[in-house]
């Protein structure tokens, strides 16, 4: 398929620059796929799409302050790193700006030399790994002098930095959040729970290559960034009770959607598992994980509508999409939400 079969309009006032004060008030535009209905409502009118004995599978991995702001302690220049992976123990990928400062062996310090970092590895496209080193725990440090990592496309500080975290995140890990879930809030996930409806969780930590964009002609040729996944026992036989049982499976966004897929293409079932994944999900594309997705409105030309234009059809979704830009919908991280099913 062509990198222009998922490209749409967008105009630049629907690209929500801050989240809503109530997470749970923001619109929901629900899709059917076997009759191509769209419907419009608020979030939380989600309660009327589920049925008792299905199943919320969230992601509760938590967004680091990986952003932070340095200078070089041989000239004084100013240096920004953003935190991608831990490697080993305090050797980190990072992101450098402007990436022709920072050398092999180039020595960086944060907060008056509470932090500092050498270069260890030159990598390509402004990436390196840094070794850091601190005195006491590292987390505590980076809450301190870090920074959230927005998206490119938001433009604006956040006043407060948990908007940008879930209400459930609580794994350390991701560089970017996992937007679907930032519409809930503590009270509604307790009152879909009592109806009957089962929370389940497992971790995928977001890397920036969710925001990288695809830039070959034939999607095909597009290489996936690798993320890490994590799912414990607890949660397989949840999801593979619920499944026998006959409930649904309903992925809170595109990275439970991706850690789902992945487990049960390696093992056919779902169980306890962890490792790499760099799964491409695109049309023609059988799911086998999930019987539906709650997700966010999504980059033109970007991954994860095509993973969206698998599950619900591309033209059905660029239908929708184009209804969603008429009736003004919020786009992206801190956009309304898109319920299929």
């Amino acid at each position: 398929m062509n990198i222009a079969d998922f490209d749409f309009e967008l105009p630049e006032q629907l690209i929500a620059q801050q989240p809503l004060k109530d997470r749970s008030s923001s619109r929901l535009m629900v899709l059917t796929r076997d009759n191509h209905e769209i419907r419009h409502t608020s979030f939380t009118q989600i309660k009327h799409y589920l049925r008792p004995g299905d199943c919320l599978v969230l992601n509760d991995t938590k967004v680091l302050p990986a952003r932070l702001f340095g200078i070089k302690k041989d000239t004084g220049a100013k240096i920004e790193v953003l935190l991608l992976h831990q490697r080993e123990k305090d050797h980190w990928e990072v992101l450098v700006k402007p990436a022709k400062r920072v050398k092999k062996g180039t020595i960086i310090e944060f907060g008056e030399g509470l932090l500092t970092a050498e270069c260890v590895r030159e990598l390509e496209h402004g990436g390196r790994v840094l070794s850091f080193h601190y005195k006491g725990i590292f987390l505590e440090i980076l809450n301190e002098l870090g920074e959230m990592p927005l998206p490119p496309y938001i433009k604006t500080q956040l006043d407060d930095q948990d908007r940008y975290q879930t209400v459930y995140a609580r794994e350390e890990g991701s560089a970017a959040a996992p937007t679907a879930g930032l519409h809930f809030t503590a009270e509604l996930l307790k009152e879909i729970q009592q109806m009957g409806v089962h929370l389940a969780y497992i971790t995928l930590h977001v890397g920036l290559g969710t925001f990288r964009p695809v830039n070959v002609e034939n999607i095909e040729e597009h290489d996936m960034h690798a993320e890490f996944y994590r799912m414990n026992q607890e949660t397989a036989s949840l999801i593979n009770r619920v499944r026998t049982n006959g409930g649904r499976i309903i992925a809170v966004g595109t990275t439970s959607t991706r850690t789902l897929e992945t487990i049960v293409q390696k093992h056919g079932h779902f169980q306890e598992d962890s490792g790499w994944t760099d799964i491409f999900i695109y049309p023609p594309y059988e799911f086998q994980g999930i019987d539906g997705l709650l997700t966010n409105f999504h980059l033109p030309k970007s991954t994860l509508i095509m993973l969206v234009s698998a599950l619900a059809g591309r033209d059905f979704i660029l239908k929708a999409y184009r209804e969603a830009v008429k009736q003004e919908y919020r786009f992206f991280s801190f956009g309304d939400a898109m319920l299929i099913l």
